[in-house]
Formats: C-alpha cells, sequence, structure tokens
C-alpha cells in the first residue's frame, strides 16, 4: 500500500478524467447553490474513526455531518433497485457509482438548513471527483484526512461486530486495496492545492478530536488550512 500512496504523492496535475470532465462539465448543479456552501471533506480509511470525529465536529462546530456511506444504507433499507446494487457493491467491496452517490449528497444538502457541510467519505475515487467538481460544483475549504494503519484498522472493523455484510476480514482486506487505489490519488490531488490536513487517527478519541479542532478553529478563522498536508503514506 505504500508504494500506491507514493505513486499518488508523486507531483498529481488531475486525477479527474478527461471524458468525464467532458461529459459533466455542461451539466447545471440544479437547485443547488455551491458558492453559498461551507465544506469540508472527511476522507480516510475504513476503521479510522471518521464518523465519531463527524459527530462531535458537528455538534460543536455547526456543521451538517452528511456521511456518503450512511445515505448509501438508507437507500440499501428502502429496499428499492438503486438500494440492492448497492448492497450487492458493498458485499463485493466494490465502490458505488458515483452518479448515485452525488445524488444522495445534492437530496441530502438541498434538505438541510446549513449552509456548513462536513461531508464524509466522499470523493472517494476519481470519478467522484469529477462528479464534485464538474456536477455538485464544490469547492472545499479543506479536507481532514483521518491516517491510520492497516493493522490498526483490521483490528478496530474486526472487533465492532455490528454484523455489516462487509465486516469479514477478505472483504475488509479488499477495502482497504480499494481505499488504496482509489482515495489516495484523490488526497494527493487535494494536497496539491494546499487543502489537505493530515490527523493521526490511531490515537485516543479525545486526542484526535484536539487536532481536529486546531484544524477546524483555523478554517473558521481565517478560511484557510493552518498547517499544509505532508504527503500520504498508509
Amino acid at each position: 500500500m505504500e508504494a500506491a500512496a507514493e505513486a499518488g504523492a508523486t507531483g498529481i496535475k488531475s486525477v479527474v478524467p478527461e471524458e468525464v470532465k467532458q461529459t459533466n462539465s455542461d451539466q447545471d448543479a440544479g437547485e443547488d447553490h455551491p458558492s453559498e456552501y461551507r465544506v469540508v471533506y472527511v476522507l480516510g480509511g475504513p476503521g479510522s474513526g471518521k464518523s465519531t470525529q463527524c459527530s462531535k465536529i458537528s455538534s460543536e462546530f455547526g456543521f451538517s455531518h452528511l456521511s456518503a456511506g450512511d445515505l448509501l444504507q438508507k437507500e440499501v433499507e428502502s429496499g428499492s433497485e438503486e438500494g440492492k446494487m448497492i448492497r450487492d457493491l458493498k458485499k463485493e467491496g466494490k465502490l458505488v457509482p458515483s452518479e448515485i452517490v452525488v445524488k444522495l449528497l445534492q437530496q441530502a444538502m438541498r434538505r438541510s438548513e446549513s449552509k456548513k457541510f462536513l461531508i464524509d467519505g466522499f470523493p472517494r475515487n476519481e470519478e467522484n471527483l469529477a462528479a464534485a467538481e464538474n456536477i455538485m460544483k464544490i469547492e472545499p475549504d479543506a479536507i481532514l484526512f483521518f491516517d491510520c494503519s492497516e493493522q490498526e484498522a483490521m483490528r478496530r472493523l474486526l472487533s465492532r461486530n455490528q454484523g455489516r455484510a462487509d465486516d469479514n476480514a477478505e472483504t475488509i482486506r479488499n477495502r482497504l486495496k480499494v481505499y488504496s487505489e482509489s482515495t489516495v490519488p484523490v488526497i494527493n490531488y487535494y494536497n496539491s492545492k494546499g487543502k489537505v490536513r493530515k490527523i493521526d487517527a490511531e490515537r485516543p478519541i479525545e486526542e484526535v478530536y484536539q487536532s481536529v479542532k486546531e484544524v477546524l478553529s483555523g478554517i473558521e478563522g481565517k478560511g484557510t488550512v493552518k498547517e499544509e498536508f505532508q504527503g500520504c503514506t498508509l
């Protein structure tokens, strides 16, 4: 996984596929008003503790927490055809098509009374990134990157025992592999724009949150990230 991370860190100019740019550039954001939004993306591998931290952040800083994973799970529970497809993809440890994720996020943002969004688990790959920039037309204020080793992620995921179809050792390894191959380049892309803040997510929850608070206080006060990310390693 280190090799994948290093490859992603060596001068990525753009991870947006050209054909996706051309397809999506003419689409309109519809009823959305992205220029009015304050958006922080939250990225990190499975088991990195993103959701726990997002709950604390939304309570203290007034962000509306939108979890791509939770929105997808609600769609699964709805029993829709898209939900059935999402369920099957999750069982195989694969990523859901961007158009589905974007649709669910846009619906949630339109329903929210807030203009400040903490978007957890998106964009996860190059296709997601293209959709965020060209369909949703969102330019995030910052990216919180929760860094957690594969060993610690495996330990956490195998011990949480939530009965999820994707919480077995083989599928977890596949999810971590997909994360390394698909999400790490996105993190490095935003790093090239000076937007990423790396958080050591293997520490106790409160220690992690103290680091998060420092970053968000800087964003709230200055509109920029206080400390620049120095490279993505897994």
